[in-house]
């Protein structure tokens, strides 16, 4: 029996009002007010579809160990790289094997369900556990509909034969040249035909096609499922679909989208990873993936789920949250306006491909060094252990902290230091078992932070170099995720 074993889900901290958004744009367009209900979240200026993507990566293993997985597939409509392997980052980040196969998914919203697909498929035929990562950070022009609806986060799925807590049944997949979305390599904004078309032509086609041959090929009625997972950012067309399909409303899975918005080819993965969460054993879940075509894909819930209960998924992600405020900030960090960022912020050291080889795990990984003599972790790792009542010499072993708990020892707020998000916040953070070293703070402001407070380790952007075509990756501490807190509403 081949299927999901695991599943994790990644929503960012900050979450931007659509009436914010409507009371700096109104004026452009007043119909948008339509759009202007509910709240979307919004990736941080350091983060971005692959630090998203680690993160639900990260959730999804929790404390499992990672040897088992032999393949690694991230899907996304927005990779930072076009020619770099993105997946291969992820891989590299999740300190995953050097023998993992690993694969970019993209060109459509389709890509996520193509990749979980994918991964029952070769799960099935090798006896591989694949992980599945699915991620989208979207670009819209100011003022447009999709500036409303898009928004950002991350799901991500083990796939593999052993402890599945649901079962794949089964697929059905059409192919359709149908242009809702589209942008070429040259755009920086994504571009929408009118919804009318989208709904008539696409959503109540599409879907009821795929899903009758579903059924067909599997002698299968829609009755037969618990919930049915579709993502359509449109609520009359989400009705209509209903409708068409012959759907109860207690068969509609929770969208998500006055919480997060419409997260491109992450959102049905994201909300089968809400499903999962209320899912019990013997439910048949219908997940459906729409864009130039249609996957449905087929889960039976089993028993294994009972031991998945309780855990933080999807809908903990919304939890810990702050409102982003004013229209202009959420601005600065899509770079919608063109802010003057001083001769601190112009000065990025070109990266040397070279050293980050040679630093790989210490960069990508956050991996030091462990004595074997004496036990002494330290990062970055050194041939030399730190301990002075041990000093042996070459007796290392590789030591990730990545995973690891840490305690702020000191921290300060910089406001000379360049930051996209100024402050400049940085500090010691001390781990769990050892192990001592200074990191950037992120989601959070000063005054989240205290001296003895946990934080724990989020990959994140470090810098851009438009220059050399270069985005620098490294680890970032965030405090209070293991408090899951809510600032309670706080304007920053």
């Amino acid at each position: 029996m081949v299927g999901i074993t695991g599943f994790g889900a990644y929503v960012p901290w900050n979450r931007l009002r659509r009436q914010t958004i409507f009371s700096a744009l109104g004026w452009f367009n007043a119909g948008n007010l339509a759009h202007a209900r509910g709240a979307k979240a919004v990736a941080g200026h350091d983060e971005d579809s692959l630090t998203m993507a680690v993160a639900a990566g990260i959730a999804c293993c929790g404390q499992r160990t990672r040897d088992g997985i032999g393949g690694l597939y991230l899907a996304s409509t927005t990779p930072p790289y076009g020619l770099r392997s993105n997946a291969g980052i992820a891989a590299a980040a999740l300190n995953l094997r050097t023998g993992v196969r690993t694969m970019d998914f993209t060109g459509s919203l389709r890509a996520g369900t193509g990749a979980l697909l994918a991964a029952c498929e070769a799960a099935e035929a090798h006896g591989d556990q694949i992980l599945v990562l699915a991620a989208d950070c979207r670009l819209a022009k100011a003022g447009s509909v999709q500036e409303y609806l898009f928004g950002d986060a991350a799901a991500a799925f083990l796939v593999g034969k052993e402890g599945v807590i649901a079962a794949f049944e089964g697929f059905y997949s059409t192919a359709r040249d149908f242009v809702d979305h589209r942008r070429l390599d040259t755009d920086l904004f994504d571009r929408m035909w009118e919804e009318r078309w989208i709904r008539d032509e696409g959503y109540l086609k599409l879907m009821p096609e795929a899903v009758s041959g579903l059924l067909a090929k599997y002698n299968l009625r829609l009755a037969d499922f618990s919930r049915v997972i579709f993502p359509c950012p449109f609520s009359r067309a989400r009705a209509a679909v209903t409708t068409a399909l012959g759907m109860d409303a207690a068969q509609q899975a929770p969208d998500f989208l006055d919480e997060v918005g419409d997260a491109g080819s992450a959102h049905p993965l994201l909300m089968l990873a809400g499903a999962l969460e209320e899912a019990r054993p013997g439910d048949r879940l219908l997940v459906i993936g729409f864009g130039n075509g249609c996957d449905a894909l087929v889960f039976r819930v089993t028993e294994e789920i009972r031991r998945t209960m309780g855990t933080k998924g999807a809908k903990s992600r919304f939890q810990r949250r702050r409102w982003l405020e004013p229209y202009e900030k959420y601005a600065g960090f899509r770079h919608l306006l063109d802010l003057e960022t001083g001769i601190r912020g112009e000065q990025v050291p070109p990266t040397s491909w070279p050293v980050m080889w040679r630093e790989r795990k210490s960069v990508l990984g956050l991996c030091g060094v462990r004595c074997r003599r004496c036990g002494t972790p330290q990062f970055p790792g050194q041939r030399v252990c730190v301990n002075p009542h041990c000093g042996a010499v070459d007796e290392m072993d590789e030591y990730c902290f990545a995973d690891k708990q840490g305690r702020v020892f000191s921290y300060t707020a910089d406001h000379l230091a360049f930051s996209p998000e100024p402050p400049a916040v940085y500090g010691v953070v001390d781990f769990a078992g050892g192990g001592r070293y200074w990191f950037d703070f992120t989601d959070c402001v000063p005054e989240d932070l205290k001296v003895g407070m946990s934080v724990q380790m989020s990959f994140r952007r470090k810098y851009v170099d438009y220059a050399h075509g270069v985005y620098g990756y490294f680890w970032k501490a965030v405090p209070g995720l293991d408090e899951g807190a809510d600032d309670g509403g706080r304007r920053d």
